[in-house]
């Protein structure tokens, strides 16, 4: 992530800020030039940008920043739009009905927007499913349900990410994370997961990266089903921590290029944040990690040495200051020789989408297989109102419950 500051005033602001602390101006993100740039009240609604490389020109608030409040992404005035990029790509929310709702949906979006962010860094900002029906991207926030069969999954198919609005309680996903013996478990990490999923029938199935995964990561083939009942009673194993990045991952190919891309995503985001904070390490002792300043991460192949190196040293710090003060390590993770190599693998993946961005890839052969939702549980999803048509316009979405 970036660092940002108010246009009018120089005051630093973050990614969610709407308005700036210091001189109240307006904010909003710009996706086009990935900034929040602070505004001025134009007639009609609309705002204008204080940017000097925007300056004067027209947006308006998406309708869930001006209705909702849970959004901060700006539209060009001309656009016909209702929903900034980030919303269009919902297509359920749960009902709104209660101010917890309302809440978890909210924290949900915010978490969306910094995977979009990261993704634009890399040229991978998906289509939604209304402008591509085939090979967009979808979300849908559902709630349980009264009855142990209306259980909501967590999951990916088929481009549409289902996620529990549950996962959005502190109090509950750390209930989970217990439960579950996790190490790692917050709501950017499910999205940064769901993600994994969609990349992988986009940039890996049906493509000339296809046989160097199974080699590096295994045949995705293998029953789906089968391996999470398998890693659900009798755990993981025994030497997943020598070969995997966490022990979910150990449970099938499909979940360790999701878990490995999810932390992938993890290193490029937070070592953009370092180096746009300038942060360097320069220890006492010589055999202690050091850092010159931060190698700004890159889709180039021949820079992710550096990038491994960088974050090492920058783990090493973190969670040595997070020890300092009473919590858990921020990166509970070993990372071995096998998952560096396929780490390394995502990165060079990615690196060849750089220039045609996913937008420009041709349309999939054939429908990718359906992977089962991946969770906690093997319980099938409640029933959801399905997404608009694809010619519908673009509209709040719809509200389960």
């Amino acid at each position: 992530m970036k660092t940002f500051h108010c246009d009018k005033c120089s005051q630093q602001v973050f990614f969610e800020n709407t308005h700036c602390s210091n001189c109240d101006s307006m904010l909003g993100f710009q996706p086009g030039m990935r900034t929040i740039n602070a505004y001025e009240p134009a007639d009609n609604g609309l705002w204008r940008s204080l940017n000097k490389k925007d300056a004067g020109k027209l947006y308006k608030q998406c309708g869930n920043y001006v209705e909702h409040n849970v959004c901060n992404w700006m539209i060009p005035a001309e656009d016909e739009h209702e929903l900034c990029e980030s919303c269009q790509l919902t297509v359920v929310i749960p009902t709104l009905s209660s101010e917890k709702n309302h809440i978890l949906w909210s924290r949900l979006e915010t978490a969306k927007r910094r995977l979009l962010f990261s993704l634009s860094a890399l040229n991978l900002t998906p289509n939604s499913k209304e402008d591509d029906p085939e090979a967009g991207l979808a979300f849908q926030f559902l709630e349980d349900g009264d009855t142990p069969d209306e259980c909501v999954m967590t999951g990916h198919d088929d481009g549409l990410i289902t996620l529990n609005i549950a996962e959005a309680d502190p109090a509950e996903r750390e209930r989970t994370r217990e439960q579950m013996h996790e190490r790692y478990r917050t709501l950017l990490g499910h999205f940064r997961h769901e993600s994994g999923h969609y990349y992988f029938d986009r940039l890996v199935v049906d493509t000339a990266w296809q046989d160097s995964f199974r080699a590096l990561f295994g045949d995705e083939r293998a029953d789906y089903s089968e391996a999470l009942q398998r890693h659900y009673k009798d755990g993981p194993v025994a030497d997943w921590e020598q070969r995997f990045v966490s022990s979910y991952a150990s449970s099938h190919p499909w979940e360790d290029w999701a878990e490995t891309w999810a932390h992938y995503l993890h290193m490029i985001d937070t070592l953009e944040t370092a180096h746009a904070c300038g942060l360097s390490l320069k220890p006492a002792k010589a055999d202690e990690p050091s850092l010159d300043g931060v190698t700004l991460p890159t889709t180039r192949v021949e820079t992710f040495d550096d990038t491994i190196s960088d974050w090492f040293a920058l783990t090493y710090v973190l969670n040595s200051l997070n020890r300092s003060i009473g919590m858990p390590d921020s990166y509970p993770f070993k990372l071995s020789t096998p998952v560096l190599e396929k780490l390394t693998f995502v990165h060079k993946v990615v690196a060849s989408y750089k220039k045609t961005g996913i937008r420009n890839l041709p349309k999939p052969a054939r429908k990718p297989t359906p992977e089962p939702a991946s969770n906690l549980d093997t319980k099938p999803a409640a029933p959801a109102a399905p997404p608009p048509p694809a010619s519908a316009p673009a509209a709040t979405p719809v509200q389960t419950g």
